[in-house]
C-alpha cells in the first residue's frame, strides 16, 4: 500500500527549523578554519548512525552526514561539516535550552506507551512502533517531525527537563539481557544489562525500565589447578539517563543487601539463588565476580546495582496524567530504594 508523505503542521515545522538554527550559529567557533576534520568527527558520526540506523553506514562523509541530516530533518543543514556534525549530536542529545533532545522525547514517548524504553533499537524502529500504536500505521517524513507531531498529541501541555540530583547509594535492579560463563567471555566484553524498574527522584524521572546499564567483562580465568573454579570479573561504566548523562554505577553493600532481601530473585538463576552464589562483591568500585566450574549465569538473572556517588542530571518531570506509570514498587525503603 503506497505510504502519503505526511504534511507538518506549519507551526512545527517553523519550530524545528528555529531549533535547528539555534544549534547551529553557536558551534561556528568549532571550526579551526583549516578544512581539516577533527580526529573524532567519524566517531561522532557512528554515533548519530547507530542511533538512526543501528550501526555505521558506508559511504563518505559528506554522502554519510547529508544522509543522516534529510533522514532527521527533511534537509541538509548549512554549515561546515564540522557546524552540520556537533548540530546533529547536540539535537539528538540535549537539544536547546527549554527542549529536551530528540532522543529525551523518544524515550518519554516510548515510556508513556509502553512503561520501558527500547535503547537498543535504533530511532525509525522506534518510532515505527509508537505510529503503529497511535496512528495505527507506519508514517512517512523526516523523524523529527514524525516525533514532534506524535508528542504534542501524546502530552499536548508540552514536554520539560529539569535538572535533579539523585544521591549516592539508591538502589535499583538490573536485568542480565545475555547468559555469562567463564567459557565464552573475554576480556573488554560488552555485558548487556537493563534497568528492570523506574528510577525517580521526587517524581522525576530519571532513567525509565529498560535504560541501558554499560558494563564489561574486565578479566576472565579458567578452572585452575587444585579445583579452584573460574572467575568472570566484570565492571560497571554506568547508568544511562534520560537527559544523556551516565549515572556512575557500582556493586556495593547496599545493592548486595537488596539483592539478599529481594525474594523475588530466589531461583532466579537455578541453584544459584538469584546468582548470590555467583556474585559477590569485590570490596573495590564497580565490580563482582561470577564464579563456578564453568557455569552459566542465564538470562534474565536480576541483581542490585547502586549509584557511585551524588551527581545531577536531566529528568522528565512527570505530568499528572502519567504518574500511575511510575513502579509500583518504587518506593524509597531501607535499601535505598529505586523511588522517590
Amino acid at each position: 500500500m503506497s505510504r502519503e508523505l505526511i504534511r507538518m503542521p506549519r507551526n512545527v515545522l517553523s519550530a524545528l527549523l528555529v531549533v535547528l538554527c539555534l544549534l547551529i550559529l553557536p558551534l561556528s567557533a568549532l571550526a579551526d578554519g583549516t578544512g581539516e576534520v577533527p580526529s573524532g568527527f567519524t566517531q561522532s558520526l557512528e554515533k548519530v548512525e547507530t542511533v538512526l540506523y543501528g550501526g555505521p553506514q558506508a559511504g563518505g562523509l559528506f554522502e554519510r552526514l547529508a544522509r543522516a541530516e534529510k533522514d532527521l530533518f527533511g534537509r541538509e543543514l548549512p554549515g561546515s561539516l564540522v557546524e552540520r556534525q556537533n548540530a546533529l549530536v547536540q539535537f539528538l542529545d540535549r537539544g536547546t535550552q527549554g527542549q529536551p533532545g530528540f532522543l529525551f522525547k523518544l524515550s518519554v514517548a516510548e515510556w508513556a506507551l509502553f512503561k520501558k524504553v527500547s535503547p537498543e533499537r535504533f530511532a525509525a524502529s522506534r518510532i515505527e512502533s509508537l505510529e503503529q500504536v497511535l496512528e495505527g500505521s507506519i508514517q512517512q517524513g523526516p523523524l523529527s517531525m514524525r516525533l514532534e507531531r506524535m508528542m504534542t498529541k501524546l502530552l499536548p501541555g508540552g514536554l520539560q527537563s529539569t535538572l535533579v540530583t539523585v544521591p549516592a547509594g539508591r538502589v535499583f535492579k538490573v536485568n542480565l539481557l545475555q547468559p555469562l560463563s567463564a567459557r565464552y567471555s573475554k576480556p573488554g566484553d560488552r555485558v548487556k544489562l537493563e534497568l528492570a524498574e523506574d528510577l525517580s527522584v521526587n517524581q522525576v524521572l530519571v532513567a525509565p525500565k529498560g535504560s541501558r546499564v554499560m558494563a564489561s567483562v574486565e578479566s576472565v580465568e579458567g578452572p585452575r589447578s587444585f579445583g579452584r573454579p573460574s572467575n568472570v570479573k566484570l565492571s560497571f561504566q554506568g547508568l544511562e539517563s534520560l537527559g544523556a548523562e551516565t549515572i556512575p554505577v557500582v556493586m556495593g553493600e547496599a545493592s548486595k543487601k537488596a539483592t539478599e532481601l529481594d525474594k523475588s530473585l530466589v531461583g532466579a538463576a537455578g541453584a544459584s539463588v538469584a546468582g548470590l552464589a555467583l556474585f559477590g562483591p569485590l570490596g573495590i568500585a564497580g565490580g563482582f565476580l561470577v564464579r563456578g566450574d564453568d557455569k552459566t549465569v542465564p538470562a534474565g538473572t536480576q541483581f542490585y546495582l547502586e549509584t557511585a556517588g551524588e551527581g545531577q542530571v536531566f529528568g522528565y518531570p512527570i505530568a499528572k496524567e502519567l504518574a500511575p506509570l511510575l513502579n509500583s514498587g518504587n518506593n524509597a525503603n531501607s535499601t535505598g530504594g529505586v523511588g522517590n
